[in-house]
């Protein structure tokens, strides 16, 4: 297993995400509902693991079968044993860019979640040092314990966990990012049209084409960037 890296922003990986999701937009077609690029790697300015993290929205999260076989066939591990019933979930094969494919049901709260945080963290570039120097001091105290770093980074509320706690207190903890994100993000989500057909909304997807930048999607079998 190789060590946690946290490194600066890098402005190629929404290009990376870019590529990745039009080759996934080929072999899935209508299957896909929306692709998203999520995590830390899709917010620009923060820092992150260098890995490219995208998320698929499917209509049915029981019914993989065609997914596992079109994304095995571009080359995409299949990954059963993971362990969160929230979501499906692939990786790269070896040899490849790091990249982390979670398939999750539309509308969900996982789905929703992630899409959220990811726009409140680009809405709110004050909030990146705070959460980029709490990922660093997780990365350096679990550097081969990934499922704690990601429970520090994102389950809330912080000062439920010792490993949180010990790094800084939780009332300085408690100004973090991730401790006011569910009421602060959720509250955002209220104020955005919704689109009907569409999960909640979110204002970064847009189309592969570049003249739509500014224009909201049309379609739900459109490729969605979230860069």
């Amino acid at each position: 297993m190789q060590p946690i890296e946290i490194c600066a922003w890098r402005p190629e990986w929404p290009t990376q995400f870019a590529v990745k999701a039009k080759l996934i937009r080929s072999v899935l077609d209508a299957h896909a509902m929306r692709i998203d690029h999520i995590g830390s790697t899709a917010i620009r300015g923060l820092a992150a693991k260098p890995i490219i993290d995208i998320q698929i929205s499917v209509a049915d999260l029981q019914s993989v079968e065609v997914l596992r076989e079109r994304m095995t066939a571009i080359g995409y591990v299949w990954r059963p044993s993971n362990a969160d019933l929230t979501k499906r979930y692939f990786r790269e094969a070896p040899g490849n860019e790091r990249t982390h494919v979670h398939v999750r049901g539309r509308g969900s709260w996982s789905e929703q979640w992630s899409l959220l945080f990811r726009d409140y963290m680009r809405a709110h570039a004050h909030e990146h040092a705070p959460y980029a120097e709490l990922k660093r001091a997780l990365a350096a105290r679990y550097q081969n314990d990934r499922v704690a770093l990601h429970r520090g980074q994102v389950r809330t509320p912080l000062d439920n966990y010792p490993s949180c706690r010990s790094l800084g207190g939780p009332n300085r903890l408690a100004a973090g990012p991730v401790r006011r994100l569910t009421a602060r993000a959720t509250a955002s989500a209220s104020t955005l049209r919704p689109v009907p057909g569409r999960p909640a909304p979110c204002r970064a997807c847009i189309p592969s084409r570049p003249d739509f930048q500014n224009k909201r999607p049309r379609t739900n079998r459109g490729l969605f960037f979230g860069s």
